[in-house]
């Protein structure tokens, strides 16, 4: 089993598009949507639900009524502002970071702790194969925690499943989501676009994919909207020894099968499937695996 972990320095590359269109070439495979602070990619995919989960993700603070003073003590030592002062006090949840410091310095022990439901993970099926998802609740930051989940949910299926490949869709940036994506990864895409901000953030996600000594591979999406700066990303790939794998050129009608909730394949035309084509055949030599 191999992980293919498609990732993108910012937002707005064409990320979710181009994981799309590698489901549906090389099907069947598991499909893992890591971006749980946004996901979208069931948009194009329209997985049923099989199966939904709440994931507990973080502790929040409690204060008994029966047992406060109000003496203040957990207030002074809050740093983040999560103590509201009444009688009896109370704690904003949505500020607590279950830190622990409102229970250690209060008098009458009238703090405890309970874990919340954080998060929604779904498992599904698409017409390229299974698919995992989650969805992060409103206010938490455990992102991290949830991708793991999710990518050991994605995992087990396909274990179970006998299927050689899986591919994550995960966040932008270069946060803790995407290095929880990128944990274990056999092979990372990352799709790139000509601007100054695309060269700029594609460096950044750069380091950490060498950071993490996985192999990478670039996709320099909308290549032909600026080509001075698709030329220079180009170049420096080539300095660093990173194999550009596809160019895939703009076109209106890949934005009309996303505002249809349809995949690019089969959708749009041959000059833009082609390299796609091109892509999912240098990602199953990377993988060495044989897809449908």
């Amino acid at each position: 089993m191999k992980q293919l972990v498609v990732l993108s320095g910012k937002g707005g590359t064409g990320k979710t598009t181009v994981t799309a269109s590698l489901a549906q070439l090389l099907k069947p495979v598991v499909v893992a949507d890591c971006d749980v602070e946004a996901p979208n990619l069931h948009l194009l995919l329209s997985p049923s639900t099989d199966n939904s989960f709440m994931l507990k993700v973080s502790r929040k603070a409690r204060i008994d009524p029966d047992l406060c003073t109000a003496c203040g003590a957990c207030e002074e030592s809050c740093r983040f502002g999560a103590i509201v002062a009444s009688d009896p006090y109370r704690v904003d949840a949505f500020r607590c970071e279950g830190c622990g410091v409102c229970g250690f310095v209060c008098p009458q022990n009238a703090v405890d702790f309970f874990e919340t439901d954080g998060a929604e993970v779904s498992v599904g099926t698409t017409l390229y194969g299974p698919m995992v998802g989650a969805e992060l609740a409103v206010g938490e930051e455990a992102s991290g925690k949830v991708v793991t989940r999710v990518r050991m949910e994605a995992q087990l299926i396909a274990h179970e499943a006998g299927l050689p490949l899986i591919i994550v869709d995960g966040s932008p940036g270069t946060g803790c989501p995407v290095i929880a994506s990128l944990s274990g990864a056999d092979l990372t895409l990352i799709v790139t676009e000509p601007s100054l901000s695309g060269l700029h953030d594609l460096e950044r996600i750069l380091q950490v994919a060498e950071h993490f000594g996985i192999p990478t591979m670039v996709c320099i999406n909308k290549c032909d909207i600026v080509p001075e700066l698709a030329g220079r990303i180009r170049e420096r790939c080539g300095e660093l020894g990173i194999e550009v794998a596809a160019e895939v050129p703009f076109s209106a009608e890949v934005v009309e099968a996303l505002r249809g909730g349809r995949p690019p394949l089969g959708n749009v035309s041959r000059e833009i499937e082609e390299p796609l084509r091109q892509l999912a055949k240098a990602i199953e030599a990377h993988t060495a695996v044989a897809t449908g």
